[in-house]
């Protein structure tokens, strides 16, 4: 996971996903998995593409987790925001655990940051956390109380602007 970070990361403030090295992230495109290849077309811009070649996973994956899980992501990437929270509840329909469950409600969290709603993000961020938590994913239970934080905050500053 190191090497990733150094050529993408979340940005805190917007809670998006950010390429840093552009070359090393198309260079990914050649020997990463079909699923991976989904989210790294989606982070370089090439989202009709992305959300093409999730679909064609969907159609032949016998679960269809992962699946729905890229092709929402492909989705938001292209602020395609009802075909997301459709996917999205098609992949809780499908997550069968906790786990599961919980990193389908963080990218809820995340679609419903980037759409303004951030009392909504915020309440689907603190439910992801606590999912996490009880799946011990301590790590990923604090990426998702962060993020809760972050909506909070950008929430009350839509409010009172200073």
């Amino acid at each position: 996971m190191e090497h990733q970070e150094r050529i993408w990361f979340v940005d805190p403030a917007t809670l998006r996903d950010v390429v840093v090295d552009r070359a090393a992230m198309e260079a990914r495109l050649d020997a990463c998995t079909d699923l991976e290849r989904v989210w790294v077309l989606s982070l370089l811009g090439r989202g009709e593409e992305a959300v093409s070649e999730a679909q064609q996973l969907l159609a032949s994956a016998t679960d269809p987790f992962r699946a729905l899980l890229v092709l929402a992501y492909a989705y938001q990437r292209l602020y395609r925001w009802q075909d997301a929270a459709q996917v999205q509840e098609r992949a809780l329909r499908v997550a069968r655990t906790t786990f599961r469950e919980a990193q389908v409600r963080h990218q809820i969290g995340r679609r419903l940051f980037d759409e303004g709603l951030f009392l909504a993000a915020a309440a689907e961020f603190d439910w992801a956390a606590d999912l996490f938590k009880a799946a011990g994913r301590p790590r990923a239970a604090g990426s998702s109380y962060a993020a809760r934080d972050r909506a909070l905050k950008v929430h009350r500053q839509s409010r009172f602007p200073d």
